[in-house]
């Protein structure tokens, strides 16, 4: 198992490498002018940032901000750290990618002058099987490898999935960001391994499973309701980690009360878009705004 796990780490820095350089590509398409501009029409143009290719609803929002004369122009990023810097550095206007808990956590652990300026959706979190291994999660077993997230919030957010699960237990004062280190007791031996968002699709084949958030589920072709054996609770009264996972739209501090921005986030925040997101999406994520 050992043996196999370094071969999965380095399977895994590879491509984390990869998508890393990837990453930087895309965010070089974002460079010039920091403020909304204009197009050759006289549209003004908003950069969002995005990561993935769950991007329906922002078709459905420049239809709706037609009217005004605004454009969206998506610029799409292939991992979670770019696109806070990519704001923070001015090279997008906005970004829409992340839940709060991973934006406190940037803010604090890098000082990015950035604050959300509206709730978009949840993305809620499923462990997704290998086929070839387990059918169901009371398959899992003394041995099986699970992957989940890299990073500290998301990480810790799998971690309490696995524990509601009944795999693991994790020390309760470490609220909804424990880490590897806060598991308390293990009811099944699993090893753990932790790999960035976006290549755990990518390496399931090599594990017993891996927890997957709905839009990299949906760019890997996972069918979130379908596929997956174990998905997070996000009702509030149940989950009460539910608040922080809201996913936002983020704009520099010093532009949060842009009018032109929060037009973007009033059509955002409509029942076209709703019915958009509920149409394409098919539960992978849950419109947030009006809960």
């Amino acid at each position: 198992m050992k043996k196999n796990l370094k071969k999965l780490f380095a399977t895994t820095l590879a491509t984390t490498v990869i998508l890393g350089l990837a990453g930087c590509g895309s965010s070089s398409s974002s460079e010039g002018e920091a403020k909304a501009g204009e197009d050759g029409a006289g549209a003004t143009i908003v950069k969002v940032g995005v990561v993935g290719e769950y991007n329906a609803q922002w078709d459905t929002i420049n239809e709706l901000l037609a009217g005004d004369n605004i454009q969206v122009e998506l610029v799409k990023f292939s991992d979670y750290a770019a696109p806070n810097r990519a704001l923070n550095d001015g090279e997008i206007d906005l970004n829409a990618f992340q839940h709060k808990a991973f934006l406190a956590n940037d803010i604090e652990t890098k000082g990015y002058d950035i604050v959300d300026i509206g709730d978009t959706i949840i993305a809620p979190l499923s462990i997704f099987n290998n086929k070839d291994k387990i059918t169901s999660i009371e398959e899992i077993k003394d041995g099986d490898v699970i992957a989940i997230p890299s990073d500290l919030t998301n990480g810790g957010r799998a971690l309490k999935l696995l524990e509601a699960a009944g795999i693991i237990e994790c020390d309760p004062a470490k609220g909804y960001v424990p880490t590897k280190l806060d598991i308390t007791k293990y009811n099944k031996e699993i090893e753990i391994l932790e790999a960035e968002s976006a290549t755990l699709a990518n390496i399931l084949p090599d594990c017993a499973a891996a927890i997957i958030n709905g839009g990299n589920a949906l760019t890997a072709g996972l069918d979130p309701t379908k596929d997956s054996i174990f998905t997070e609770n996000v009702d509030p009264s149940i989950n009460e980690a539910v608040p922080q996972l809201i996913n936002v739209i983020v704009a520099r501090t010093a532009d949060k009360d842009n009018e032109v921005y929060q037009q973007v986030v009033a059509a955002y925040q409509t029942d076209a878009v709703k019915t958009t997101i509920n149409d394409e999406y098919k539960g992978a994520f849950i419109c947030s705004w009006d809960k």
